[in-house]
């Protein structure tokens, strides 16, 4: 990629398209030009449903960006952050009877693990593969023990997959438009690798997203993408306890905890202000009961994401952070207490929140990975020009 060559990113989520256009200074620094967003219609629950409304809306975008900038697009990062991906972990062994570890054994067990992936997800397409973990007779190595004797190896790998008719109607719109995908990126890969540059030894650690209607939990290790789950409910679950104990609308409850002043020292003997009643009965309501619905629910939600969740007994036996990112930021703010005492009520976490990260850095940090690639990613480019051993091993032995 040479220098201050413009180059075109789009983020597909279920709400809209968000169009970037960067280039890399001659100092490195990398620089948004252009953004811009556009809503679509035509995902619904993570799936494309109008093909043509899909192609029509993101050409005739391309097109606008292309007069406004002067400019012909014709490659393009492609970051996603829908279709409902899947994540899922195998073991390869190879015994070696205390020979010497060589690349023909890597390639023996990864060969091995891309036919399981194969035979068990025939409907899906691998995104990312990561190097979660190497074991050379029990014991742990932080890179491929390449050279080395033992007589039992295990190599761990993570597959982040994606529907395989999402990723082919993606890749023949974009082929319609004239565009070749650089690279097809989760956007939560993303912002997991941004999260560990920022922050000093961080390298293992769960993330939590929750919005208003849904959620979802990621589980890095070693700087791996190890876990991934999604859960159709979110924060709305707090504001509808809320109204059904006090027995008031959501509008009205939402209009209340975010104008309502909430002291914590005074809330006992402190009611809902009468104001808030306007066009139903006034009645005394304790902000303190507020905080106790929310409390109880905030409690469960933590047991449902983290603590109780079978997914990640395993994962939650050492020390680890959590971070928390939240969609409603009034919620985030009054109960910000409830969550960190619910989330973090075992030794072992300790929970930390999070700000969206800027689209500055997500497009920054992902042409990185395009230009570098990361240090547990296996398969950092899609093209399928090569086999997908082989280009596993381009990156691993380079």
């Amino acid at each position: 990629m040479n220098e201050n060559e413009q180059i075109f990113f789009l983020e597909i989520n279920n709400f809209e398209f968000i169009f970037s256009v960067g280039e890399n200074k001659e100092n490195k620094n990398f620089k948004l030009i252009y953004q811009n967003s556009i809503p679509i219609k035509s995902v619904n629950d993570s799936k494309i449903i109008d093909f043509d409304l899909f192609f029509n809306l993101l050409k005739d975008s391309i097109y606008n960006i292309e007069q406004k900038l002067n400019l012909v697009l014709k490659n393009i990062i492609l970051i996603l952050d829908n279709f409902d991906c899947s994540l899922i972990n195998f073991t390869g062994f190879k015994k070696l009877n205390g020979a010497q570890l060589d690349k023909e054994n890597i390639i023996y067990i990864l060969n091995s693990l891309k036919s399981k992936i194969s035979e068990i997800e025939k409907n899906k397409n691998i995104l990312h593969i990561f190097n979660s973990k190497y074991l050379l007779d029990k014991k742990k190595t932080e890179n491929l023990p390449i050279g080395l004797f033992g007589n039992f190896y295990s190599h761990e790998l993570s597959f982040f997959l994606i529907d395989r008719n999402d990723y082919k109607n993606i890749k023949n719109i974009l082929k319609k438009c004239n565009l070749k995908i650089q690279r097809i990126i989760s956007k939560k890969f993303i912002e997991g690798v941004y999260l560990i540059n920022e922050n000093l030894n961080l390298d293992t650690f769960f993330k939590i997203y929750i919005n208003k209607d849904n959620s979802q939990i990621l589980f890095f290790e070693d700087s791996a993408l190890k876990f991934i789950q999604n859960f159709k409910f979110g924060s709305d679950l707090i504001i509808n306890d809320i109204s059904k104990v006090i027995a008031l609308n959501k509008d009205l409850v939402s209009e209340i905890l975010s104008n309502s002043k909430f002291t914590e020292d005074q809330m006992e003997n402190n009611y809902i202000e009468k104001n808030f009643f306007k066009n139903v009965n006034f009645r005394k309501i304790k902000k303190k009961l507020i905080f106790e619905i929310a409390q109880s629910r905030i409690e469960e939600l933590a047991e449902l994401f983290l603590i109780k969740n079978v997914n990640l007994l395993s994962f939650l036996k050492e020390k680890c952070n959590v971070y928390l990112n939240f969609e409603d930021k009034v919620c985030e703010s009054l109960f910000a207490k409830s969550f960190k005492t619910s989330f973090s009520n075992r030794n072992t976490l300790e929970l930390d929140f999070v700000e969206k990260v800027d689209q500055v850095d997500i497009c920054d940090t992902a042409l990185k990975l395009v230009q570098f690639g990361w240090k547990k990613e296996a398969l950092p480019v899609v093209q399928e020009k090569k086999s997908i051993i082989r280009r596993i091993f381009e990156i691993i032995f380079k």
